[in-house]
């Protein structure tokens, strides 16, 4: 249990709230404490089962200090909350966990057919679901496309649409469509922290055409927290020559990565940072652009990363 404060009014009033992690993913459950602004506070939890395997019903308690009306100090007592909805919630998210790696798992071979090539033991050394943190597949309504561990959404902005092949996904229409998954922009909880020391974002991605103009489209990329500049740590574009662009500080790296892209031919494309320091490029699995240095940027200074960003102009 941690507790969450509001954007605007009652500041300094904290409402517990419960949270589910497995040191991957993590899903905040809801509020526990009411109206209360919680202090301290803890979790108990009693198993149905016995040791005469006799099944009864799972128990979630959560204890807490209440603050007295001074906003500071703990008050003497203990509230005791039973959790039996959000108990239920834990059980349903749990499974949904499950349920998504079983989905993921299937993706790369999936991906193989879909891109003709004959390495059917490409993704066997590799647990794909292992540290994946969050997965934006083909649940998409209302702008709003879901993350299928049910951790962090991305908003979309402009035209698009659900997309079922090659692989479930959003479909982009035109210039100034794209999507915002959020890391700094979250406010005060940031589930994606981690994401100013070390990412991974993995995007399979199929264009249909090519641009007509100078500037290239925004593929895949990670933009700072500095005010109206928004300058791109990392990216990559796609240019009407059909070759991709780097973006590396908010400048174009001077190298480009000539690809094959027909109408429905699909890539895989993938931006690495390591240690806040090291970047690298991958397109389908061949490292393009590999520890480039990034030294422009201070991303342990205060403007951090604000989100990734895929498609746009």
């Amino acid at each position: 249990t941690l507790p969450v404060y509001s954007t605007e009014k009652e500041k300094e009033k904290g409402e517990l709230h419960l949270w589910l992690t497995d040191n991957t993913h993590i899903v905040d459950i809801g509020p526990v404490s009411g109206n209360d602004d919680a202090a301290a506070s803890s979790l108990l939890y009693k198993s149905g089962e016995n040791g005469n395997n006799e099944k009864k019903k799972d128990k979630l308690i959560a204890l807490y200090e209440k603050k007295n009306a001074d906003g500071k100090s703990p008050s003497l007592g203990m509230v005791s909350v039973v959790l039996t909805e959000e108990l239920k919630r834990v059980k349903e998210v749990l499974a949904t966990w499950k349920e998504v790696d079983e989905r993921v798992s299937q993706l790369c071979p999936s991906l193989i057919a879909a891109q003709d090539t004959s390495t059917a033991n490409a993704c066997s050394a590799v647990n794909i679901t292992a540290g994946l943190v969050g997965f934006l597949s083909g649940n998409f309504s209302n702008n709003i496309w879901r993350d299928e561990y049910l951790g962090v959404n991305a908003t979309v902005t402009g035209t698009a649409t659900v997309a079922t092949e090659p692989v479930d996904g959003v479909t982009f229409t035109g210039r100034g469509t794209w999507a915002e998954w959020p890391v700094g922009r979250q406010g005060e909880n940031q589930l994606y922290h981690f994401a100013n020391y070390n990412f991974t974002l993995v995007a399979t991605v199929s264009i249909h055409g090519e641009p007509e103009e100078e500037n290239p489209i925004p593929l895949i990329g990670v933009k700072m927290n500095d005010g109206n500049k928004n300058t791109v740590l990392l990216g990559l574009s796609y240019n009407k020559e059909k070759k991709l662009e780097f973006l590396h500080g908010g400048e174009s790296v001077n190298k480009e990565h000539s690809v094959s892209w027909g109408a429905v031919t699909t890539h895989q494309v993938a931006i690495v940072l390591q240690n806040s320091s090291q970047g690298s490029v991958y397109v389908d699995g061949e490292r393009v652009l590999g520890d480039t240095k990034i030294d422009l940027i201070d991303i342990e200074a205060s403007k951090k990363i604000s989100h990734f960003y895929i498609g746009g102009d």
